[in-house]
């Protein structure tokens, strides 16, 4: 059909497109669709793209990279120089080419054969993420919040307003929606710098990790509800959710486990049910041992500490009896939370 689509009247402009990328795009395609109906995947039917909005291409072979004089050779386009941000190594086989307010980038897929590295620390470490704090560390360090969403609400917020009293599609509309591309450009780079700085830092320290399990999907989900059953305090759920998906939770936690996974390390993940309510001296869990942000304070031993701190050992404790009793070789482990009152030796964590 790709054929006949290029002899066609309506379709002739796809004669000026190299047949790769074309090609390409139908593959995706029907990925997309072959996913949507894989009772597997969690991914809906595949959508229509707007033009302008994630515009990219893809070359699986016939391009050509000079690494020397940093320029690349693509089909029907000819050679262009690009900035380059690091060297390449291995075979190369595909490139793909994308715009991202106003600016064009290329992404170079190689394959190289990878040994079993060998990580050089012994050490594990729980992880709590947070809101107040981005994470608290068993070991007792810490990470403080960025925010770099919250950080450029305003002048975000002064931008959409200018652009609604705009008219649709004109110049100066398309001037401001330019300006308002590149202010959540730079928002989303200072928070994958941030993410990226102490995910590094934290493999390279560390072994194995343990985290939650979040479903921070769900954890931010509106408020709102529906026309005939409309949700309760919309305007206050709405904060805590900006300030979670500010954080960028998921991103860290993959970058995590491709990087331990480098270095030779591991990332377990497991049930967040109950790691801030829960004793991590003697197991007992209620929700008065935490009625505020800060502390701890245990009902029934009178342990009382930092809460962040005490969720992160819970969280390291139950790293270690997925060790102990999870699947071993696999990157992802689950281990079954027992009822809130039940202690940590009747749960197989040990005490710490």
């Amino acid at each position: 059909m790709f054929l006949a689509w290029k002899h066609e009247e309506q379709t002739t402009f796809l004669r000026e497109a190299p047949s790769q990328i074309l090609q390409q795009s139908l593959k995706f395609l029907d990925k997309a669709i072959a996913d949507a109906f894989d009772k597997k995947s969690p991914k809906g039917f595949p959508r229509f793209k707007k033009k302008g909005t994630s515009d990219s291409f893809r070359y699986p072979q016939g391009f050509k990279v000079d690494q020397n004089n940093s320029r690349v050779f693509l089909p029907k386009i000819g050679w262009i120089r690009y900035r380059k941000s690091r060297s390449l190594t291995g075979e190369l086989k595909n490139i793909t080419v994308s715009r991202s307010s106003g600016k064009w980038y290329i992404s170079i897929q190689t394959e190289t054969e990878a040994g079993s590295p060998v990580h050089p620390s012994a050490s594990m470490v729980g992880i709590d993420l947070g809101v107040a704090k981005f994470a608290k560390l068993s070991d007792g360090g810490e990470i403080l919040r960025l925010n770099s969403f919250r950080k450029q609400e305003k002048k975000l917020a002064h931008l959409q307003r200018k652009m609604t009293k705009k008219v649709k599609f004109s110049q100066n509309w398309k001037k401001l929606k330019a300006k308002v591309q590149r202010l959540h450009q730079k928002i989303a780079h200072v928070r994958h710098d941030f993410l990226h700085k102490h995910s590094t830092a934290i493999s390279k320290n560390h072994a194995i990790m343990a985290v939650e399990d979040l479903e921070v999907s769900h954890m931010s989900k509106s408020a709102s509800g529906t026309r005939d059953n409309p949700g309760r305090n919309v305007r206050a759920k709405a904060g805590p959710n900006k300030s979670i998906l500010d954080q960028g939770w998921g991103e860290f936690r993959r970058q995590l486990e491709y990087k331990l996974a480098w270095r030779g390390g591991m990332l377990l993940a497991v049930p967040p049910a109950y790691s801030s309510q829960k004793c991590s001296r003697c197991g007992h869990a209620h929700p008065d041992n935490r009625k505020t942000q800060e502390l701890f304070r245990c009902q029934q031993c009178g342990l009382t500490i930092n809460a962040d701190y005490n969720a992160a050992l819970n969280i390291l404790a139950a790293g270690h009896a997925v060790l102990a009793c999870g699947e071993i070789g696999s990157q992802n482990y689950s281990v079954k939370q027992e009822p809130a009152e039940a202690s940590l030796e009747a749960a197989g964590i040990p005490r710490l």
